[in-house]
């Protein structure tokens, strides 16, 4: 991993490559029309899925929130690598607490909603994955 030397002592940057910036850029991306989605057309969803309006839109804008900080990362010419870890984990996170609720039946989504939920889960594991991967190739 290339290592630039910060203003801040030991607290490595790295110089996201290819890899590491298309990770953080698909995963803004995808977020933030996931938060469009939810908030926008929330109504509409909220049957469909089994899921209240309002939390349809708590979580939207909490999608907007970072989805807008994941792009910002991802158009950094260095970033702490401390930073990535922490977009990786909390991908990680959504993904364990997303397959935690379903197991547990933490709320009552429809089938619909259970497949929406396992399957967005399996996507930001995906992202957490390529993000993983871009950081050790930067």
């Amino acid at each position: 991993m290339s290592i630039e030397g910060s203003v801040e002592i030991g607290r490595p940057r790295v110089v996201p490559g290819k890899l590491l910036r298309g990770a953080l850029a698909l995963d803004a991306v995808v977020t933030g029309a996931n938060a469009v989605a939810y908030i926008v057309a929330a109504p509409l969803l909220a049957d469909w899925l089994g899921l209240p309006v309002g939390v349809l839109v708590a979580v939207g804008a909490f999608l907007a929130l970072y989805a807008g900080g994941v792009w910002h990362v991802a158009n950094r010419s260095s970033v702490a690598a401390s930073v990535v870890w922490g977009v990786i984990a909390l991908n990680v996170v959504w993904a364990l607490d997303s397959f935690l609720l379903l197991a547990v039946d933490g709320f009552s989504p429809t089938l619909a909603g259970q497949i929406v939920v396992a399957v967005q889960a399996v996507g930001v594991l995906g992202f957490a994955a390529l993000q993983y991967a871009g950081l050790r190739h930067s």
